[in-house]
């Protein structure tokens, strides 16, 4: 079969000539993808062509699609999250656009909405405006422009960042004073997916009485429509440079800015730094993007190094993602490994990056460091080489390693729910915090995670040392003690209630009750459910099991004093999981 009848054959096969709810987009660009991974460098123009012509077909369903989302729109850690065209579309980001402005009408009668907003007024949001950008991802200028309309049509002051991340869209928050952001992203979903994340003012994730307020809201708008606040027409094309009241953003130079301007907290002399690096002919640094919104930021993050300094992966514009997912993963971290390995240079840091730039993990080129363990490393550093004072925040299904660190420092350790918004009580008071899924931030800088100031600690920690990443970690792990984490995720046919009461289950599981691990019988000797439920066993070692927030998955995480044993409790898990009628 010709490449010609290939691709006609998958086309075929998912698309309804004129039908957008019957065609199956985004199973064909999966296809087409795979075909161009495949195809030689003479064949891939035609693959392409194809994924392009379908990708005009999401936008015009995504322009012009007028029923309601797919699913209907939930706010959850965060944001909301759902497929392209069928779920985020203009008249659905149209919606939530204009219920995030509703929330600050109703924030003038509601006093404790107005505290989480961080703003006095409607007329205070209007003058003190909105961050706004979006990441790589197919059709985020065209979701961005929707919420500019819906924004402009009400008299909100724009400050347009383009593509962007996560990170140096909260910094441009907190420098500009503004009253909030919006970034059109789903973090490290698949291809398939669009998001809308929304920060208040004061740069960090919404506290869940604005997440809650704009999920009700947005319901009663799709069934009202919101006239007074939705414009009868969208103006999606006109250049924005031909609209005077939207103002040109650059995020990174705000975040820059919210760096140097705190380094009496956190001890991080940026510019010095990246001086060292430019000079240190013994330092390489390797980052893989995966194509995301990092990967226009990272040579201007570091003062455009020499190029024999910095190396980028897949820092081309690909909404495909090459047709991986694009998570910071072990798998994901491969290519980032076999470049280390290849240079001559003793001091090597390897990160790869999420697409909308919150998250970040780690290598030395010889050791993978996750969150977990690099969580853990920044506190020490913070607080034994920059000399600073403080607690370390981190999430409940974190590793211990932090809290054993803190317990010998003579410091205390906030251990929330997983959620970087749980962090809100502590950002003026932890050094550090960090959350198992590779999100970091420290004192001083934005409340939101970010993969920049994670690298930046990381190169940071292996100049200031003279020695690699994994040294240091080993070094930290012998005075302090070895922990193994490992977490996964099931993905599960019940939702809501149904689901809530087949985890219900695992109360069975209680302080005193035994639990076999590997053929051994371990005590559970406590019991932390401020989120899911974890189950520390007498050893220290513990599972814990909760619902995602943002998937259709039972996510579940586990620590080991032993690496043997680790896989050990991923197996107890699963059991604990079958238990309950979730696995079979």
């Amino acid at each position: 079969m010709t490449i010609a009848h290939e691709i006609l054959a998958i086309s075929a096969d998912c698309i309804v000539t004129g039908n957008h709810d019957q065609s199956r987009y985004f199973e064909a660009i999966k296809r087409l993808v795979a075909g161009r991974n495949a195809a030689s460098p003479a064949e891939r123009l035609q693959w392409q062509g194809e994924i392009d012509r379908i990708y005009r077909l999401i936008e015009d369903e995504m322009r012009t699609r007028t029923g309601n989302p797919a699913k209907p729109v939930t706010f959850g850690t965060s944001g909301w999250r759902g497929t392209l065209g069928k779920d985020l579309f203009v008249r659905s980001v149209a919606v939530v656009s204009a219920a995030i402005l509703g929330m600050y009408r109703e924030a003038e009668r509601d006093e404790a909405l107005a505290r989480a907003l961080g703003v006095a007024d409607f007329a205070a949001m209007r003058t003190r405006g909105c961050v706004i950008g979006f990441d790589n991802r197919f059709g985020g200028p065209l979701l961005a422009r929707t919420a500019i309309a819906v924004l402009r049509a009400n008299g909100v002051k724009i400050y347009y960042a383009g593509e962007a991340t996560t990170g140096a869209l909260s910094a441009s928050v907190l420098i500009r004073k503004a009253a909030f952001s919006i970034n059109l992203t789903p973090s490290h979903n698949p291809l398939e997916y669009g998001g809308f994340k929304y920060n208040a003012a004061d740069g960090g994730p919404a506290a869940p009485i604005l997440t809650d307020t704009i999920t009700r809201l947005t319901g009663e708008y799709m069934e009202s429509g919101a006239a007074d606040l939705i414009p009868a027409t969208f103006d999606l094309d006109t250049p924005l440079e031909e609209l005077s009241d939207v103002v040109f953003e650059d995020a990174l130079a705000s975040w820059q800015q919210l760096v140097r301007g705190n380094v009496r907290l956190h001890g991080i002399d940026y510019d010095r730094l990246l001086a060292d690096l430019a000079q240190n002919s013994r330092v390489a640094v390797c980052v893989d993007p995966v194509h995301g919104a990092a990967r226009g930021y990272l040579h201007r993050l570091l003062h455009n190094p020499p190029p024999e300094r910095l190396t980028l992966l897949r820092a081309t514009a690909d909404p495909t993602f090459g047709g991986i997912a694009p998570e910071p993963s072990s798998t994901n971290m491969q290519p980032v490994l076999a470049t280390l390995s290849a240079r001559p240079e003793p001091l090597k840091i390897g990160a790869i990056i999420d697409p909308d730039g919150d998250r970040i993990r780690f290598t030395d080129g010889t050791v993978e460091i996750s969150m977990n363990q690099f969580g853990a490393m920044a506190y020490h550093f913070l607080h034994e080489i920059k000399g600073k004072r403080g607690m370390v925040a981190k999430t409940v299904a974190s590793s211990n390693l932090a809290n054993a660190l803190a317990a010998q420092l003579g410091e205390e350790v906030f251990e929330p729910r997983v959620g970087f918004k749980e962090f809100k009580p502590v950002i003026d008071k932890a050094l550090v915090f960090f959350e198992e899924s590779d999100g970091i931030s420290i004192i001083g800088h934005t409340p939101e995670k970010d993969a920049f100031i994670g690298l930046i600690l990381a190169i940071d920690m292996t100049l200031s040392l003279n020695k690699p990443l994994g040294q240091y970690l080993a070094e930290i792990e012998d005075r302090f003690g070895h922990y193994y984490p490992d977490r996964d995720g099931v993905t599960v046919s019940r939702q809501g209630e149904s689901l809530l009461q087949s985890l219900d289950k695992l109360r069975a599981y209680g302080p005193g009750s035994r639990l076999v691990v590997g053929g051994t019988a371990r005590t559970i000797t406590e019991v932390i459910d401020i989120d899911g439920r974890k189950m520390i066993l007498d050893d220290g070692s513990w599972i814990m099991i909760r619902p995602s927030g943002t998937e259709p998955k039972v996510r579940f995480y586990v620590e080991a004093r032993s690496l043997e044993e680790t896989s050990l409790l991923v197996k107890s898990a699963k059991t604990m999981l079958a238990e309950t009628g979730l696995l079979p």
